[in-house]
């Protein structure tokens, strides 16, 4: 008997003499090249056994590194965003591309990193991404207007697009199924605490030294995630089989991706979703991907990403958690620091410790609910995480003018229990059950998802809150304060006096994300209820050679 690569189940197929699970002809020991080399991208396959070996836990440090920097760096420019419009004389119209052009850089290469790490190797990909993104930080900080500042933002976001999903494909090719739990807590990290200290580290580098530091600081990172990468990341062939390029998949999907992240981005300053402008944008990539959509259920596994990894129901669940995740946890980090800066009056440093607990909240949970994910399965793990994130936002339904600091300090801890016990055993189940020919292009997909997610929950919530600041603040206040709450602040003369409306329009917003959060429930509760290791001690062992 022998476990079948996609579904987990056992299957009386294999031959006495050859290693479970392995193509004809693969001797016990020998493990056939597609497995060893072409299938992982240059990563070994995993050795057995269910505690995460030392060389796992390295190289999930190593990846950690590296994907860091890509993750802090699409929230540590938000502080700068102000400085970077008063040095280069730009309006907020023209300053909002450093974030913009970033994003869309990201959303275009996603899609071709399976591709990539088919075609070149996971190793390779891992350190030319790297080799990017230093240098787009390098020039960032040395630009001289706002055009090369945005060019070079582009370059890093060519790199930093391509660290997540590599890093994701190293290591779950690295750990196998049974473990995905715990290396899937590991690589979570960057990807749950950089949106939580970016603003702390970009608060602290404008006020204290040069804005260009925020760059700077990628630098050392990066030389040192590099160094890493050479030292660790093991060696291998690519695969010499399924490597084309799919060009007319790229041409579909790249874009369609580009500008659904783009329509959404404008739906925040164009009037909300129904502004024709933002309506064409979404429309035109909504029927871009629907037809990549037909055009890769026709290619198959040949396409740059594989449809029909969606007729595998625990990834297709997964990948809605995952998209309803992204929504609440990047919706959130518009909504929360908005909420200290604009309601409360705080600065950006300040507000960014204030977001301090939420991270250590997702710390503390991640690595409990990686092993509960691995013994006992996503489908019971998931839910208790949403019910904890549910919990922890209702304290900012109730917002008043001076709600504590300490209640929500506390909701702010809880929250991040439920973000680490909801995110990544959510995607580790999603890849748990694939083969490990799919995985490059599965995670490609996973962050593509998140990604639409986190976009979609930015501009909602962004919309919300803008509609609700313009119905409860008088009129009157607003033209005192700019015209624009946002963009022109408030003076602290009126603060007192605004202070309860700011309050409200912030508490009803974030009901619109306690329902985006409660919503997970339903598609979490269809992830699978048996942890990995329990499908494998179930399975009969295969016979001996």
């Amino acid at each position: 008997m022998a476990e079948d690569r996609l579904t987990g189940a056992a299957r009386p197929d294999d031959k006495p003499g050859t290693t479970p699970g392995a193509p004809s002809g693969a001797r016990s020991g020998t493990p056939s090249r597609g497995e060893s080399e072409g299938a992982s991208g240059g990563v070994p396959a995993a050795p057995p056994g269910d505690r995460l070996d030392r060389r796992t836990i390295v190289l999930g440090l190593v990846v950690v590194c590296g994907t860091v920097m890509a993750i802090l760096d699409t929230t540590i420019v938000n502080v700068a965003l102000r400085t970077l419009g008063e040095d280069f004389h730009a309006g907020l119209g023209t300053i909002q591309w450093v974030v913009t052009g970033y994003l869309l850089a990201l959303a275009m290469v996603i899609p071709l990193t399976g591709w990539a790490i088919d075609r070149f190797g996971a190793r390779r990909v891992w350190m030319t991404s790297i080799v990017l993104f230093v240098l787009g930080s390098a020039l960032a900080g040395l630009s001289w207007n706002i055009g090369s500042l945005i060019t070079f933002r582009v370059l890093q976001g060519l790199g930093g697009g391509m660290l997540m999903p590599t890093g994701m494909a190293i290591l779950t090719l690295a750990a196998g199924p049974r473990r995905m739990g715990r290396v899937m807590s590991i690589v979570g990290v960057p990807m749950l605490l950089g949106p939580v200290f970016g603003p702390v580290v970009g608060g602290y580098l404008v006020q204290r030294a040069d804005w260009r530091w925020i760059f700077f600081v990628n630098l050392p990172v990066g030389i040192v995630a590099l160094l890493l990468a050479w030292w660790k990341v093991p060696r291998g062939r690519p695969r010499e089989d399924g490597a084309t390029l799919d060009v007319r998949g790229m041409l579909l999907l790249s874009p369609g991706f580009v500008l659904l992240i783009y329509g959404l981005s404008t739906a925040s300053g164009n009037g909300g979703f129904g502004n024709p402008d933002t309506l064409a944008w979404l429309i035109a990539g909504a029927l871009l991907v629907a037809a990549f959509v037909v055009h890769g259920a026709r290619r198959g596994d040949r396409a740059l990403i594989d449809v029909r990894l969606y007729r595998n129901r625990t990834y297709a669940t997964a990948s809605a958690v995952a998209f309803l995740v992204g929504t609440v946890l990047l919706g959130s980090m518009l909504l929360i620091p908005l909420y200290y800066q604009l309601g409360r009056g705080q600065g950006a440093l300040d507000a960014g410790l204030l977001m301090a607990p939420q991270g250590i909240g997702a710390a503390v949970s991640m690595p409990l609910a990686g092993v509960l994910t691995d013994r006992l399965g996503a489908g019971r793990v998931v839910p208790f995480g949403i019910i904890v994130l549910t919990l922890g936002t209702i304290p900012f339904t109730q917002l008043h003018a001076e709600t504590s600091y300490w209640l929500l300090g506390s909701a702010m801890f809880v929250r991040g229990l439920g973000i680490g016990a909801t995110m990544m055993p959510s995607m580790s189940a999603a890849v748990a059950t694939l083969e490990r020919t799919a995985v490059p292009r599965a995670t490609s997909a996973l962050n593509i998802v998140v990604q639409l997610g986190g976009s979609f929950g930015t501009a909602l919530l962004a919309v919300v809150l803008s509609q609700q600041l313009t119905a409860n603040i008088p009129a009157a206040a607003r033209g005192a304060s700019g015209g624009n709450t946002l963009g022109g602040g408030i003076p602290e003369a009126l603060r007192p006096l605004l202070a309860p409306h700011l309050a409200t329009a912030f508490s009803t917003t974030f009901w619109v994300a306690l329902v985006l959060g409660a919503a997970l429930i339903v598609p979490a509760l269809l992830l699978p209820h048996r942890g990995r290791r329990t499908q494998d001690d179930a399975a009969p062992a295969p016979p001996a050679a």
